[in-house]
């Protein structure tokens, strides 16, 4: 959990807060998330999802699209010395990535996000938070 800035250097390396390090361990995996952001798994979690997916029937247009999509822009990734990871192209480019990211914890996975994606979503979804809850939640926070 948690909402860090770093920015993306010029040789296309992040800086991720140690917290998220140690969750992740040394051997991590980086995909297309949605709302135009990346998903980063440790690889337990990933393997976990992946057992999951393999349950869609692949009889099902949208069961294909989706997995396609998903483990067609993973990359397993490992840390640099100074904690840094390089994001590859097509993952700035989904996560729409410039020099500004925000980096947030969410339940088993970190979500990076560029600065004004986030700002954005964060915004419009701040106005309906109490809707969202009341829909999603059936018990007091």
């Amino acid at each position: 959990m948690g909402e860090y800035q770093h920015n993306i250097d010029d040789k296309n390396r992040l800086t991720i807060p140690v917290k998220f390090r140690d969750m992740l361990g040394s051997s991590f995996v980086v995909t297309r998330g949605l709302d135009r952001c990346l998903f980063v798994y440790p690889m337990e979690e990933w393997k976990a999802l992946t057992e999951k997916l393999k349950s869609l029937p692949f009889t099902k247009a949208d069961a294909r699209a989706f997995t396609r999509f998903f483990f067609s822009g993973a990359t397993e990734c490992e840390w640099d010395k100074q904690g840094r990871v390089n994001i590859p192209p097509h993952l700035r480019e989904h996560g729409r990535l410039q020099k500004e990211c925000v980096i947030i914890g969410v339940q088993n996975r970190m979500e990076i996000w560029g600065k004004t994606e986030w700002d954005a979503y964060s915004l419009e979804q701040e106005q309906s938070f109490g809707e969202i809850a009341e829909k999603l939640v059936d018990f007091n926070l």
